[in-house]
């Protein structure tokens, strides 16, 4: 049985700290929410079964704020060469994507405020079809990654 190489690089561990400010930002309007629904409103007029609703919000909460970004983080990986990006990522469904170079249209890096804070970018790559992404990487190594991708195909066009 043949063993299929799997791709080295890996994302910036600082992705782990910018997945948890990102997933408290996101969850925690609605735990707010919950909270003073559960403390507001009277017994009476509270929907049936709030406690459970916010105990499972709270776990889903912590499990989304502690544990999920390392595992995340942990799963994903990349490889670029001449030929293909291979990207391999999921925490419970392993995806693996490879993109030929020849099909790739064009390149781009993206920094939101959250990645700026970690001096963190992702590079996406877009072909005709869809647009993938490799996220969290260095600025330097994004940068790098989208200039070594951007050479590739433009090698591989010129050997068309």
């Amino acid at each position: 049985m043949m063993k299929i190489k799997v791709p080295e690089s890996r994302i910036d561990r600082k992705a782990i700290k910018a997945w948890r400010i990102t997933g408290i930002i996101y969850l925690l309007p609605i735990l707010i929410s919950l909270v003073l629904a559960y403390f507001l409103l009277e017994p009476i007029s509270r929907i049936p079964f709030i406690e459970v609703i916010l105990i499972g919000f709270l776990s889903f909460f912590a499990l989304s704020i502690i544990f999920i970004p390392g595992l995340r983080w942990s799963r994903w990986r990349y490889e670029i060469n001449e030929e293909e990006i291979d990207l391999l990522r999921g925490i419970i469904i392993k995806k693996r994507t490879l993109i030929p170079i020849n099909r790739i249209q064009h390149v781009d890096n993206r920094q939101g405020p959250i990645y700026k804070v970690f001096n963190l970018s992702s590079v996406t790559v877009s072909t005709a079809a869809t647009t993938h992404e490799i996220p969290a990487l260095n600025d330097e190594i994004a940068d790098q990654v989208r200039h070594n991708i951007s050479t590739f195909v433009n090698r591989a066009k010129e050997d068309v």
